[in-house]
């Protein structure tokens, strides 16, 4: 059966999502300062992985180090090029545990690493060392999203694979919660006014120095309490948002400047795959139209090649 996609019930998830947000923005910022910096802070984020999500290979002093979120096992698991590994459960601990834990191992295995210990993107900026508040872990709801994050990298990677320009890889933004795949115009962009939560306007200017056009998957929020794909580009041309958009479920956000698709709606297709992948391909088209984007030098079609494989 195609439609065999995840039921996810933001009710249900919310509290761990939550909970397990602020533990991926932790190992992301170990990430963040070990690695080298990339263009647009393609150095801090998180992939989808057979059985979570992983930071992939991390350098330090004695080799390089990964950190994984096992959501089958519900462990975090830490492994080095030297041989050594450690884990920690994941349960019900608080932010402030996690935070210990982790630090404490990473210690004994030799691994040095400072954070600034705060949250990015969020309304809230707790010191994760403080924050006793967020604890809610179900192993059962953070499965099944993980379960839909493998569903929706596999189509994003197919839409990625149709593009010769300068495109990110298909990876999980822990600011946000959402995993996102860009494309690049090859062209300046204006500066970008910033504006993001605890979130240093330079840094958001250095992510859209160049024109974009961007898709992804978010969780949801209080406000809009629905999983849902999204897309935008930046500049956004004023047409944008009344470009023809399949499939007919789709919709422009005038508030957020954006295109969304409801997750559900794509579970219940008869094809998700196919039906993600309209949405995907509409949407860059009315970017890439709408901002004169030279498609025949940034697009591709390497099916030919796949064939002889």
């Amino acid at each position: 059966m195609k439609n065999n996609w995840p039921q996810l019930n933001f009710a249900e998830l919310k509290d761990t999502i939550t909970t397990v947000q602020l533990w991926t923005q932790i190992v992301g910022k170990i990430r963040l300062v070990k690695m080298p910096w990339l263009n647009h802070s393609w150095h801090v984020t998180l992939y989808v992985s057979s059985r979570g999500l992983t930071t992939g290979s991390i350098p330090y002093e004695d080799g390089v180090f990964q950190i994984d979120f096992d959501f089958i096992e519900h462990k975090l698991v830490i492994t080095t090029s030297t041989g050594k590994k450690d884990h920690l459960n994941l349960d019900c601990i608080s932010v402030a545990d996690f935070y210990k834990m982790l630090f404490k191992k990473l210690q004994l295995m030799s691994i040095n690493v400072i954070i600034y210990p705060k949250p990015n993107e969020l309304d809230h900026a707790t010191p994760f060392y403080e924050d006793e508040t967020h604890c809610t872990y179900d192993p059962v709801q953070i499965n099944l999203y993980w379960q839909a994050l493998v569903k929706i990298e596999k189509v994003f990677t197919r839409f990625r694979a149709s593009f010769k320009g300068k495109c990110s890889p298909v990876h999980f933004f822990w600011g946000a919660f959402d995993l996102a795949v860009t494309r690049f115009s090859g062209r300046t962009a204006p500066k970008h006014p910033g504006g993001a939560p605890n979130m240093p306007d330079v840094i958001m200017q250095e992510a859209y120095s160049h024109e974009v056009s961007s898709c992804g998957f978010w969780p949801g929020s209080e406000a809009f309490p629905n999983p849902a794909f999204y897309a935008y580009c930046y500049p956004t041309p004023e047409a944008f948002g009344k470009q023809p958009i399949k499939p007919a479920e789709a919709f422009y956000s005038n508030e957020m400047s954006e295109f969304f698709l409801l997750y559900d709606d794509v579970r219940n297709a008869a094809d998700p795959e196919s039906y993600l992948l309209q949405f995907l391909q509409t949407t860059y088209d009315a970017a890439a139209n709408t901002g004169n984007w030279d498609r025949h030098a940034l697009e591709c079609d390497f099916t030919m090649y796949e064939k002889q494989q």
